[in-house]
């Protein structure tokens, strides 16, 4: 595909009703394999068959074409028939000699728009809005205005309200609060027509029916949840290490046969030499056990892991695929005071929350709990600017805001600055070091970028607007700990991240000795890091 081969030899079949969901780490072909269904990538060999009269319908990543029209037109002229048909309908009364076709077409039209319960459209799509925090005022609006996280909403009404064979979802859930996550999710386990998407989402992976996995060029298919994946990739990962190892013994005694040929032929005074024929066999094997012994991404999630014994662990940790290393330096364990939060109220012209406490000491652990647009974000960015001694940018009703002289606080925000989007990787590491006094070199930002598994030489010549999701989010995490904070604020810090890289989060976090303030809508997430909860 393209200048790099991302996918070969992939045979897939979908069924009607199946829920599939593709995972992979960044970069591996997710996105493209949802294109070559829908149709707008055809940089590939092979075919892509599907059923006769099979409508697919997917969710559009760029919306500056459609960015003057308002939410409810855009989801409607995205329903499959739909214009069409309102076209068809609308239009026949204005004809001045109708014919009998032009009766019949408008007869089909009539009966195909009721059963496809069209006449109600605009009343569902307002319904299914609100479900995500839309309301009408939003549906009105052009679809220009809309945040990032809006928009991911709007066209997941328009595949819900959509009558299709397939749909295709990029990552559903990134910007979801809790209860529009369990709006989702049963929507997804009730929907009618089959349905592919890319997503880490564990919560989303327990709700699918099969898993394919992309990873060195192929895709591999496991049937079940999330939960039956970790089982099979288990078995299959530690088969497939055995299967490496032997390759390897095999490789390492064939070029010993052929050191010992090499010598016997230097020794050998007969004409023609009689181990010339066994070098060349020799070679030809190396050469096929070179080609085929490559190593395999070996990844097995970490509870899996515990339940091995001690030789597969190290044989595990022998060969495992590269993951980035989140080190998170550790704070001091003497218990003392960071920030304390004091019967706080915010808001802008009226109050969003009012009588928060809490109070965070070394080793803590608080979740922010609330849905999108309760006040979490206005909370986070008040206690920041309250560090940076800067506007708060909200108004204070009541309640203070406390930050002891020990605090050293790293952000992980959903969002890049803006005065970084135009840097190239390298210049905008090197600033955010700057940024927080930190020592910084060529040397240090190599390093940095090999550790969160970037490739140096060609992505810190990169923009940052340019980077993919998981990419950016590496850069967050980069950025949130230049300062070796001994307090950490994370703002849904799963969004983008593979499998891997959360688990490695996860282990990091767990570990780290410091104070930990998060908002996350990741169930196993919130079970891995715990602590107390604050609903907003």
């Amino acid at each position: 595909m393209g200048s790099k081969l991302l996918l070969k030899d992939l045979s897939l079949t979908l069924q009607d009703h199946q829920k599939i969901a593709i995972i992979g780490r960044n970069g591996v072909g997710k996105s493209t394999l949802l294109g070559l269904l829908d149709g707008s990538d055809d940089e590939y060999i092979g075919e892509v068959n599907l059923k006769k009269g099979a409508v697919v319908l997917s969710t559009r990543q760029e919306h500056a074409e459609v960015g003057d029209m308002t939410v409810i037109e855009y989801i409607l002229s995205e329903l499959p028939e739909y214009s069409r048909l309102k076209q068809i309908i609308e239009s026949y009364p204005e004809l001045q000699a109708p014919s009998d076709q032009d009766l019949s077409e408008y007869s089909d039209a009539i009966e195909r728009f009721a059963i496809l319960d069209y006449y109600r459209a605009e009343d569902k799509i307002l319904q299914e809005l609100e479900k995500y925090q839309l309301d009408s005022t939003v549906a009105a609006s052009p679809l220009k205005n809309l945040s990032g996280g809006q928009k991911r909403f709007v066209e997941l009404v328009k595949i819900a309200e959509s009558h299709v064979d397939l749909a295709l979802i990029d990552e559903p859930t990134n910007h979801m609060d809790y209860v529009a996550k369990t709006e989702f999710i049963s929507w997804l386990k009730a929907c009618p027509y089959a349905v592919v998407l890319v997503s880490h989402d564990r919560d989303v992976l327990a709700n699918v029916d099969t898993i394919i996995e992309i990873k060195d060029q192929k895709a591999d298919v496991f049937n079940g949840n999330y939960d039956a994946y970790l089982k099979q990739n288990s078995h299959s990962t530690l088969q497939g290490i055995d299967q490496y190892e032997i390759q390897l013994k095999t490789l390492q005694n064939v070029k010993k046969q052929l050191a010992e040929a090499n010598r016997k032929k230097a020794s050998s005074s007969k004409t023609p030499n009689p181990f010339i024929p066994m070098i060349r066999r020799f070679e030809k094997e190396i050469a096929r056990l070179e080609a085929t012994a490559v190593k395999p991404s070996f990844w097995i999630d970490q509870d899996s892991i515990d339940e091995q014994q001690g030789r597969v662990v190290e044989k595990y940790d022998k060969y495992k695929a590269r993951n980035i290393r989140v080190k998170t330096e550790q704070a001091s364990k003497h218990h003392q005071a960071l920030l304390q939060v004091h019967k706080l109220s915010l808001g802008y012209t009226k109050e969003l929350f009012s009588d928060i406490s809490f109070i965070l000491n070394t080793g803590d652990r608080l979740e922010l709990r609330g849905r999108n647009g309760a006040g979490k974000s206005t909370l986070v960015r008040a206690i920041l600017g309250h560090i940076k001694s800067s506007q708060l940018g909200c108004q204070s009703f009541a309640g203070e805001i406390e930050v002891f002289n020990a605090l050293r606080v790293g952000y992980y925000e959903q969002e890049i600055d803006i005065s970084l989007l135009k840097m190239t990787l390298a210049e905008a590491i090197e600033q955010v070091y700057h940024e927080a006094s930190q020592p910084i070199n060529l040397e240090k930002i190599m390093s940095l970028a090999n550790q969160y598994l970037f490739e140096p030489e060609r992505d810190l010549k990169l923009t940052l607007e340019k980077l993919s999701g998981g990419q950016k989010a590496r850069f967050q995490l980069i950025k949130m700990l230049c300062n070796e904070p001994n307090m950490l604020i994370l703002d849904e810090p799963t969004n983008h991240l593979d499998l891997p890289s959360i688990e490695e989060l996860e282990k990091s976090l767990i570990n780290y000795s410091g104070a930990i303030l998060y908002v996350s809508h990741d169930n196993y997430f919130r079970d891995k890091i715990g602590g107390e909860i604050v609903q907003i």
